[in-house]
């Protein structure tokens, strides 16, 4: 009845103001300022980041947005930001690479610059020549200068373990890895002696995996590695090709000029506000967020999710002025970070920002067209932080799968919401559980604890490589992100009370949708578990329609939030002993103890002679270690025991052992995360 009822007409807002929104929002608009970005090589602290910052910024206050600024916060390897070890800036200027296969020795010289010297030297026809100027993606991230590098080109196959490098004469030569060269360069240049690497590592695998050999991957070397080099990646068919060629004898001679290093630098933040026009809520913000770095082009991954809130600032800033939406009541912020560690930086410099946002919309990849295979998805947050703002978003996102499908289907609908230049095709969101990899971990980390909607593509078939391109993204689907993201944030930024018989509604149908996922995970567990996950759900949907309550607070209330009582005897776990224990988080550090391009975990563990613990490469059944831990870590909040966070974690991810979570968070409070709650 109520998926019916909103099918029929918009959800949660004013007709008045969706048809507005729909009207104004243009993804031929977000297309030119993403053709715009796509344009820079956008690495941290980089002159190309910089570029695509201040071009932000100036789209920000070309639109009339208020406070509009670049943030600048320095970056030199020492600095922490909470759990973030700040990166230093990388810049590239020059990328030469030459492969040639050597047919004769013959005798060369004098040259300008030696007179006197008469050498010999290789000869033969140049069978690969690789530019960072024209492809930036050849050279991988935190590549140092190397002047007159040479070598010949040995073969080491995945190049990770100590046996890739048995019998290779590597010392002095240039190594051809399948690895990621991050992962490969402490063995090949540090222990080994290689002057260089170049690497044909694949990209993520999809269904598609494989089936465009000429893909370049953009990749990165250890940030904080100590043996500094540099690398050059080359696609899969490249690279099969010098494979067979050594296979079959023939002498591979590599010349490589790279001009490129770290220096100390700032990570930008791009920022700007709608203010809120209410005297108790304008200081309360939602943030719009996305994250401004990447390879150039870097198109979907993620010029996408910043023309696309870009387009959000336009829109909504633009009928405000011209009274066709009512002002906010609270402020709404546009955040344009590097990512993870950009976000870090923002939240733990300035706290206060932490402490305004109630809300985060997240995009990150929402333009992929038909030919990156893309699914929409609208992703929860963790079990770790419920909240009712992932089932505004769901609403939304559901009713313009509707609307598009109508329209695909009989080529009639109230608001198929199609872009001239794009495509015709549904939406097709899903709503999916939380799954981790951009900036709403930090957000939705218990030490922030701000809940992130999350819109993003997956999968991407051309993510990370050359093809990432303007070409492959749809103008429909961007003004459809822009609809569910604007529409979101609206309502979120005017409500001042419950919301109404259509919140509800809302939150009923997402409750609908995830015990429909819980049935379906169900058929998957021993009958043993399946107690502890129905309870676990139950208590998360009672938490949900509680944290309406940030949204309409009640100093005086007496209430508690639903399963955060006492314990039921029910609800009590068969255990005792190390089950029984009780840990909380410490408030400092704040953020995950993974982030970017740092393990802050791994390196405090091994000071503090941690062994790494099993839970981290475990896999559940719908989870992996990192998940895992993540929370973990989220669900040590003072209140709950082990058993119960084993419990919890269960049900999210699938059955884990109590003594893996035991393990890991005595090594969290090893290296002074948490604390145990006598």
């Amino acid at each position: 009845m109520a998926a019916g009822t909103r099918a029929q007409k918009p959800p949660l807002l004013p007709e008045k103001d969706v048809a507005a929104l729909v009207k104004e929002l243009s993804g031929e608009t977000a297309k030119r300022n993403l053709e715009g970005i796509a344009r820079f090589h956008r690495q941290r602290g980089s002159q190309g980041f910089h570029a695509a910052a201040e071009l932000v910024a100036e789209r920000l206050r070309a639109y009339g947005l208020s406070d509009v600024a670049i943030l600048q916060f320095p970056a030199d390897g020492k600095i922490f930001y909470g759990t973030q070890r700040s990166r230093p800036a990388w810049d590239a200027e020059v990328g030469e690479l030459d492969i040639m296969e050597v047919r004769r020795t013959i005798r060369c010289g004098p040259t300008a610059e030696n007179p006197n010297v008469i050498a010999d030297c290789l000869d033969g026809p140049i069978i690969l020549h690789e530019n960072y100027e024209a492809e930036p993606v050849v050279l991988a991230e935190d590549s140092e200068t190397r002047r007159d590098a040479v070598g010949l080109l040995v073969d080491i196959g995945e190049g990770t373990k100590e046996s890739d490098y048995t019998g290779k004469d590597v010392k002095d030569n240039i190594v051809l890895a399948s690895a990621q060269p991050g992962a490969v360069q402490d063995l090949a240049v540090g222990k080994f002696g290689a002057v260089g690497i170049v690497s044909y590592a694949q990209n993520q695998r999809t269904a598609w995996w494989g089936e465009d050999e000429n893909q370049i991957r953009w990749e990165h070397l250890d940030t904080f590695s100590p043996n500094k080099t540099w690398a050059f990646m080359v696609s899969f068919k490249t690279g099969r090709d010098l494979r067979e060629r050594l296979v079959k004898g023939q002498s591979l001679f590599m010349h490589a000029e790279v001009k490129a290093g770290q220096h100390p630098g700032n990570y930008e933040v791009v920022t700007a506000t709608i203010p809120g026009a209410d005297a108790k809520l304008k200081d309360e913000e939602i943030a719009f967020s996305c994250h401004l770095d990447h390879q150039r082009p870097g198109a979907n991954d993620n010029a996408s999710g910043c023309v696309t809130i870009l387009e959000v600032a336009r829109t909504l800033q633009k009928l405000i002025n011209d009274g066709k939406l009512a002002r906010l009541a609270r402020t709404v912020r546009f955040i344009f970070p590097p990512e993870i560690e950009g976000t870090m930086a923002l939240l733990n410099a300035k706290p206060e920002f932490a402490k305004r946002i109630k809300a985060v919309v997240h995009m990150d990849m929402v333009g992929g067209g038909p030919e990156t295979k893309a699914v929409f998805h609208v992703t929860r947050g963790p079990m770790s932080l419920p909240s009712f703002v992932h089932d505004v978003a769901w609403a939304f996102a559901e009713w313009v799968n509707e609307e598009s499908y109508q329209f695909a289907a009989t080529g009639k609908a109230d608001y198929p919401m199609i872009a001239p230049e794009g495509g015709k095709e549904p939406l097709r969101a899903e709503y999916s559980a939380y799954t981790m990899g951009s900036d709403h971990d930090v957000y939705q980390d218990s030490s922030f604890g701000i809940p992130a909607i999350y819109l993003n593509d997956w999968p991407d078939r051309y993510i990370h490589t050359n093809f990432d391109t303007a070409a492959n993204i749809d103008p429909t689907k961007l003004k459809r992100a822009a609809f569910i993201g604007a529409a979101s944030g609206y309502f979120l930024a005017t409500l001042a009370t419950s919301g109404g018989v259509d919140l509800s509604l809302a939150v009923i149908q997402g409750r609908s949708e995830r015990v429909m996922a819980m049935e379906r995970r169900v058929r998957q567990l021993p009958t043993s578990e399946t107690e502890a996950l129905r309870r676990v759900l139950a208590q998360y949907d009672g938490k949900v329609s509680w944290s309406l309550n940030q949204f309409r607070p009640r100093p005086n209330s007496s209430l508690q939030v639903p399963g955060e009582v006492q314990p039921s005897v029910s609800g009590q776990s068969k255990t005792g002993g190390d089950g029984l224990l009780i840990f909380s988080r410490k408030v400092e550090p704040r953020g995950p103890l993974t982030v970017f391009g740092y393990d802050y975990f791994a390196e405090h563990a091994k000071a503090a002679g941690v062994a790494t613990p099993k839970l981290l490469s475990y896999e559940g059944l719908w989870g992996s270690g990192e998940e895992y831990a993540y929370e973990v870590l989220n669900f040590a909040d003072g209140k709950r025991n082990t058993q119960e966070i084993r419990d919890a974690a269960s049900a999210e991810y699938g059955p884990v052992p109590l003594e893996l979570v035991m393990e890991y968070l005595t090594a969290l409070e090893k290296i002074g995360a948490v604390e145990q709650v006598k």
